[in-house]
């Protein structure tokens, strides 16, 4: 045996041998299940907010446009007819949809809310797939029948507005960009909620979509837009088409694929999820607490076998050695048998939905989902810590002379 085989080989022992009495037998069992406790807890935190992550980006995906065109100065802009056509003609280019945004009051029945308003022409359900994100009622953006609008579920209970509700509609205020009386100093139309929509609380509480003309009427616009969503095929590169895009339109656009149309959102959503982990990790310092005593115990216990060895010309370095592989044994046990339990409730949790998330959501059951760099993150830390428990008790059982009285 090497040194190394050597303390590992006599750790292993330690690890399953007897001892002089089953309090030290419990205190270790008490800090093995505290890591495997730990180490489950740190696995299904992570991969609640990968599967939360996962499924507002997918909601985002269904809602957000594969390009937007905005300008980099200012909120609206007139599209040039011919750069427009061009766009419409690249190849990679399925649907171009003309969006125009303004804050706006919305007031149903007694009450009212602000919130944006946003207008979108017959290609926007081409574009997005509204469809995927209403919770209630249907799409009648296109409807030449009447004025319909889509709104967010949190402006929905804001000012109660009833889908079913045919006779009472939505006033909608918005602030003259030139006043001409005292008396008027908002233009005012009417729209029918026929869906409500839910996708993330800052989108659910402020959003309303309404049938571009209708938007700009009440802001006495003709052409002006916000921005243009664009819809790629598929096939293509979407990175060729977004720099094509880039390069017509030159430096005073702004053209955003998905990912950079949420990027703070993601950004934080990500900040949040390693928050919780620092957090929970700080609490498996609480483990070194019975891992220390644990390994303290086993010093004590084992003092004549530390003296025999040291007897033997044992050096310094391998009786901490010993302590400090049996503290990573301990550990990597714990670790173990935490994974197998954070996998063992993943497998439950998808296919039995043990915990739920109750009506009016778009799911019903916590998403969950489990990431290989959750099992390192985790790794990493658990043995940090576990590192952290063992130096003292090896220390102390370096100080044990060579005989004992």
């Amino acid at each position: 045996f090497s040194a190394m085989n050597l303390a590992f080989h006599i750790a292993k022992r330690y690890l399953v041998g007897k001892r002089t009495t089953q309090a030290i037998n419990l205190i270790t069992g008490i800090s093995m299940i505290g890591i495997t406790v730990g180490t489950c807890a740190l696995i299904l935190i992570l991969s609640v907010f990968n599967g939360f992550q996962g499924l507002i980006y997918q909601l985002f995906n269904s809602f957000n446009p594969d390009l937007k065109v905005t300008p980099v100065n200012g909120k609206i802009f007139v599209p040039d007819p011919d750069t427009l056509a061009t766009i419409r003609s690249m190849d990679g280019v399925l649907y171009v949809s003309e969006t125009l945004e303004e804050t706006a009051l919305f007031e149903y029945k007694k009450a009212s809310d602000a919130g944006m308003l946003k207008g979108v022409d017959t290609f926007y359900h081409h574009v997005t797939l509204i469809d995927s994100v209403l919770i209630q009622g249907v799409d009648r953006l296109n409807d030449t029948m009447g004025n319909y609008a889509i709104l967010g579920s949190g402006m929905e209970s804001a000012i109660g507005a009833n889908i079913q509700d045919a006779f009472n509609p939505i006033t909608v205020y918005m602030p003259r960009k030139t006043r001409s009386s005292l008396d008027r100093s908002f233009e005012t139309k009417f729209i029918y909620p026929s869906g409500i929509f839910s996708l993330q609380q800052d989108y659910d509480k402020e959003l309303v979509i309404a049938p571009l003309p209708l938007v700009r009427g009440l802001l006495g616009f003709n052409q002006e837009v916000s921005s243009l969503e664009i819809r790629l095929d598929p096939r293509v590169n979407p990175q060729e088409t977004q720099i094509r895009i880039e390069t017509l339109l030159g430096g005073r656009f702004r053209v955003q694929n998905k990912l950079e149309q949420q990027s703070s959102f993601l950004r934080l959503m990500n900040i949040e999820k390693w928050v919780a982990f620092a957090i929970l990790s700080l609490a498996m310092l609480l483990v070194v607490v019975n891992l220390i005593g644990a390994l303290w115990m086993i010093v004590l216990d084992k003092k004549q076998d530390i003296a025999q060895l040291k007897a033997m010309g044992a050096p310094s370095r391998l009786i901490r050695d010993i302590f400090l592989y049996l503290g990573f044994l301990l550990g990597g046990i714990g670790l173990l048998v935490g994974f197998i339990l954070a996998l063992i409730i993943y497998g439950l949790q998808i296919r039995y939905k043990l915990l739920s998330m109750g009506e009016g959501f778009i799911v019903d059951a916590y998403p969950i989902k489990i990431m290989a760099i959750d099992f390192i993150a985790t790794t990493v830390i658990v043995m940090v810590v576990v590192g952290l428990a063992s130096i003292l008790p090896a220390l102390r059982a370096d100080k044990v002379g060579a005989y004992l009285r």
